[in-house]
């Protein structure tokens, strides 16, 4: 993981910026801490200009505005920290934690409204929808949204298969991997080696990738055709999965709506098969 002021300064390279937008990159740059929470209004006071420079700043770096940048930044800065760090930084938050997290959670929805990337989730559904066969690798928590892919996925007659186990199981699924097949990579906070390489891997075989993810450069997002930055600060010392949740549901509603009568043909000869064997008490 880059220092944010390797970052940072990646960014402006070549870019011409005024002297005012420069005290703003350098805040950014030196005070990652304080700017990754900081309102525009309040990374403008310690810069010593104006919020209008700050909006533009985060515009120069590519950014729709303020929230966009701020969101990146944070997620870096907590990116560089290990767990207890990142309990550290949250265990004086609130004197109710249940609430503060319920809070917190419904808080990351609303920013993935603001600042999810609707083109690129509409590209993953499509990619999906069209595969020959999709595989979704995630590792630890984060298994929770990918199994929730593929398995509604497979609800719809799709082939999308996620190796939970990793190791030799991904790899005999990864092997398979070529030109009209898909990948869809969902990881946060740190970024486990085989998830960056099985994602590296299917991309050079021809694969489509996809990502999901907090960070919008990364190693993991050089690898992708299609990249989609979610919210994901929890309230202790591990992330929140819920807005991620939220943009898979959004993801399975798209290919719904792309399959159409296929997707309902499917859901009826899964049904009539959960009926057969007599699965569910109704």
């Amino acid at each position: 993981m880059e220092s944010a002021e390797t970052w940072v300064r990646d960014r402006t390279d070549g870019t011409v910026l005024g002297p005012k937008s420069e005290r703003v990159v350098h805040l950014l740059a030196t005070q990652a801490e304080f700017t990754s929470f900081a309102s525009a209004s309040a990374v403008a006071g310690r810069a010593g200009v104006d919020a209008a420079t700050v909006v533009r700043t985060a515009r120069a770096l590519g950014f729709a505005g303020w929230p966009d940048l701020r969101l990146e930044l944070r997620n870096r800065y907590l990116s560089s920290l290990r767990a207890n760090e990142v309990l550290n930084e949250h265990e004086d938050a609130a004197s109710d934690p249940i609430v503060h997290a319920l809070r917190s959670d419904v808080d990351n929805v609303m920013l993935a409204i603001r600042t999810v990337d609707v083109a690129a989730l509409r590209a993953i559904a499509a990619a999906i929808a069209a595969a020959r066969r999709t595989l979704v690798v995630a590792s630890g928590s984060f298994a929770g949204p990918a199994h929730h892919l593929a398995h509604s996925a497979g609800f719809m007659g799709l082939d999308v298969r996620f190796p939970a186990r990793g190791g030799t199981t991904l790899v005999n699924e990864l092997t398979a991997l070529g030109p009209g097949d898909c990948l869809v990579a969902i990881n946060f906070w740190r970024l486990p080696r085989e998830i960056r390489q099985a994602t590296e891997i299917a991309h050079a075989a021809g694969a489509t990738t996809c990502v999901l993810t907090d960070l919008r450069r990364s190693a993991l997002t050089e690898a992708a055709d299609h990249a989609v930055t979610v919210p994901c600060e929890g309230t202790s010392h591990f992330p929140s999965l819920t807005a991620s949740m939220a943009v898979v549901h959004a993801v399975l509603a798209e290919i719904t709506r792309t399959l159409g009568d296929r997707a309902r043909d499917a859901m009826r000869a899964t049904e009539d098969v959960w009926a057969r064997m007599d699965l569910m008490c109704d």
